[in-house]
């Protein structure tokens, strides 16, 4: 980034970390995913920097932020990130949410749907119980063993090890080291389905969401049934104004890192218009065409 600043806010008492790349432009506030780190997004942020205003927020138990002994739940963490949000006096910011990111992002705009001004989730949804089996049937938690594991090696060691078996850049894997060696256990325990009911919150989201799916192949979470599903309720949820909305999807994307694919989709650029358009700000990165509601 050419520049940023940091900081942190009391949110829910806990200390929350963010890294910020600041300026008189439209505010995008970019949600990480479980045990990465606010600074896990610099990719992005570069790519978006001339044109927006980037707040890169470190979840609780993650990276600088505080670790609780509780409150590893999306509704608790969706409160957190409202919280920053107000604390930074942010007025309908886009939010981008990866993967628990993206859970967050979601749960926020159905708990505060006055917040956002457009939502966007990568590899994120409305998930349930039956989406983790491992708890249901009462197994290791395998975020504690893998995060545990992760964290017997140094730094060098982890870039090593992942770029062994990525394609990612330095500049990726550097973040994502330096994330996982920060993570505090506690954090592991993160529990994506308590006190989420996705039918009630899905019909109260008013302003756009753009969903991104990866491939699953590649251990994407999302699947096709699950983003029709939420494609569906959200075209037929009542909206004040229902032409703009738009929940669509694209397939290809590795999360999270490798975004061209994201900066380079027409339903992102328009989610992003469209949340310059509700706070009267205007955009000159929309495609013409109106919005195109994927398959």
């Amino acid at each position: 980034m050419s520049s940023s600043n940091t900081g942190d806010t009391v949110v829910n008492g806990v200390r929350l970390y963010y890294t910020r790349t600041g300026g008189k432009k439209p505010p995008v506030v970019l949600a990480h995913g479980f045990s990465d780190a606010g600074l896990c997004w610099t990719p992005v942020a570069q790519a978006l920097e001339a044109n927006y205003d980037l707040v890169m927020v470190d979840a609780r138990g993650h990276g600088f932020s505080d670790a609780p002994e509780t409150g590893y739940t999306l509704t608790e963490m969706a409160s957190d990130l409202q919280g920053v949000i107000a604390s930074l006096g942010l007025v309908r910011p886009a939010i981008i949410g990866h993967s628990m990111g993206g859970g967050t992002t979601l749960a926020l705009a159905g708990l505060y749907p006055n917040v956002p001004g457009a939502i966007i989730l990568e590899d994120a949804g409305a998930l349930n119980d039956t989406d983790f089996p491992h708890r249901q049937e009462g197994g290791e938690n395998p975020f504690m063993a893998r995060l545990s594991r992760l964290q017997t090696k140094t730094r060098d060691e982890l870039i090593a090890e992942m770029r062994a078996s990525t394609e990612w850049p330095d500049a990726e894997l550097e973040p994502w080291a330096d994330a996982k060696l920060q993570f505090n256990l506690r954090a592991a325990q993160f529990h994506p389905t308590n006190g989420i009911t996705w039918t009630e919150l899905l019909p109260r989201i008013t302003c756009p969401a753009l969903l991104i799916t990866a491939d699953l192949d590649r251990g994407a979470i999302v699947r096709p049934k699950m983003a029709a599903a939420m494609q569906q309720a959200a075209q037929e949820a009542p909206r004040a104004d229902a032409s703009q909305q738009a929940l669509t999807k694209a397939a290809g994307l590795l999360p999270p890192q490798q975004f061209e694919g994201l900066l380079a989709d027409p339903g992102f650029r328009v989610a992003m218009s469209l949340a310059d358009d509700a706070n009267g700000r205007g955009s000159a990165t929309a495609p013409s065409g109106g919005i195109v509601r994927g398959g």
